[in-house]
């Protein structure tokens, strides 16, 4: 990785993801864009059979995605908890992209405000450290 400020969203899709724990939890299977709003909106983690929530497709918010860069290896972790993933709900890929009422579930449901809904617009980004 050459420049670790910017990234291709192929450098992310199919890059493992892991708890805080580091256990595996899947993979990024994409990045949602909004371009109403200039800005990504989620991503969408693949989390193949993992804490019994079968193979679905789940709508994360980029604020609780950390990227980290450790000896030239990029570390997505994923800071929900165990309990909270559990009762995510999952979606098949022909559901998405989502639509405005189904992502507000989604951020109520990790604990963000749908940034549509504020009365500023803030830059959405990926956690990093």
């Amino acid at each position: 990785m050459t420049n670790p400020n910017f990234l291709s969203v192929n450098t992310l899709k199919g890059h493992d993801v892991v708890n805080v724990a580091r256990e595996g939890l899947g993979k990024i299977e994409d990045l949602i864009i909004d371009l109403e709003n200039d800005r990504i909106s989620y991503a969408v983690l693949f989390f193949g059979g993992f804490l019994g929530m079968g193979n679905k497709f789940f709508a994360i918010h980029c604020r609780a995605i950390e990227l980290k860069l450790y000896e030239h290896t990029l570390i997505i972790t994923l800071n929900v908890d165990k309990e909270v993933l559990k009762k995510a709900e999952g979606f098949d890929k022909d559901k998405l992209p989502l639509t405005h009422e189904e992502l507000f579930k989604v951020y109520n449901h990790y604990g963000y405000e749908p940034y549509w809904q504020t009365s500023r617009v803030e830059q959405t980004g990926f956690s990093r450290i």
